[in-house]
């Protein structure tokens, strides 16, 4: 193994005793991540870090992680003259595809992991695009920037990690202005599904310790906070059967990949390949699980 593997490995062993023994959950959160730099990940040609949104004939998480930034996109209906507001945008690849894609005035992007903002910042740098795309540190629930100042919020599967999302709702509705939009794709319970602390399987045990049982309810709690919250025009529509078994079936394919095996060092291999070894589990506890895109626009004046 060589040395820059092995202290990788090092890395992430440290920082999942930190993820298991930290109670504050920013920073547990930020430990989780720094655990996976651009080479760990599961994708094959992106920094994606999403589930995906898998269309027939889809095959890669590359394209799914991609298909599903774009349905956040059209949910929240860019335009050229926006200004976006991205919360939790891992290292970025989302932004730079919107700005690519949809041609909006301006994104803003916060996070708490650093390694996702100087990755995203040195990107941006090299593209050019310094005026365009702005990645900062920053907490969704204490969101640096002034009242009624961009016209779209979205968090691309992030508000679940955020203490809380309620508080995250009250600070998009601030930071929004009249008539704009906040949009999130998110992870939460069935309604009557197995409780968080059932669930067993590696593969999504993470819930557990990641996901805090003030922001696991299920979708028509979701709309009632978000309507508390005092949006408008609220939809929260599941996209679950175009999500998790596929996304199951594809870390299946990966995990008996040789160019996987060859490409990641052998603890990262062997944590994806241990966390995808009991299928029937997984199949049975995904069941318990939902996957939405909600919607929901503050009062114009």
């Amino acid at each position: 193994m060589k040395l820059s593997a092995l202290w990788q490995d090092m890395r992430m062993l440290g920082n999942l005793f930190l993820v298991r023994t930290t109670s504050d959950p920013e920073k547990k959160t930020a430990r989780l991540y720094e655990m996976y730099p651009p080479d760990r990940l599961v994708v094959e040609d992106t920094n994606y870090y999403n589930l995906g949104y898998w269309k027939p004939g889809c095959t890669t998480l590359d394209e799914a992680a991609e298909t599903l930034a774009d349905v956040v996109a059209d949910t929240a209906e860019f335009k050229p003259d926006d200004t976006i507001l991205d919360v939790g945008f891992g290292y970025g690849d989302q932004d730079f595809h919107w700005i690519d894609r949809y041609g909006p005035n301006k994104i803003i992007g916060i996070n708490i992991t650093r390694i996702h903002i100087r990755t995203a910042q040195e990107r941006a740098r090299k593209l050019g695009l310094g005026d365009r795309v702005d990645f900062r540190e920053g907490s969704a629930t204490a969101i640096p920037l002034p009242d009624n100042s961009v016209d779209k919020v979205v968090a691309l599967e992030s508000a679940f990690h955020f203490d809380t999302r309620v508080e995250f709702f009250a600070e998009a509705f601030r930071v929004l202005r009249p008539g704009g939009v906040l949009v999130t794709a998110d992870i939460i319970p069935m309604a009557g599904g197995k409780a968080k602390a059932d669930i067993r399987s590696h593969a999504i045990k993470w819930i557990r310790i990641m996901i805090d049982d003030a922001n696991w309810y299920p979708r028509e709690r979701y709309g009632d906070l978000l309507v508390t919250a005092g949006f408008e025009t609220v939809d929260v529509r599941s996209i679950r059967d175009n999500v998790y078994e596929q996304w199951r079936q594809y870390h299946v394919r990966r995990v008996q990949d040789p160019a996987f095996q060859r490409r990641s060092s052998k603890l990262f291999y062997k944590m994806v390949a241990v966390a995808h070894r009991d299928q029937d589990l997984l199949t049975e506890e995904l069941k318990s699980l939902d996957y939405v895109v909600a919607s929901a626009r503050k009062p114009a004046l």
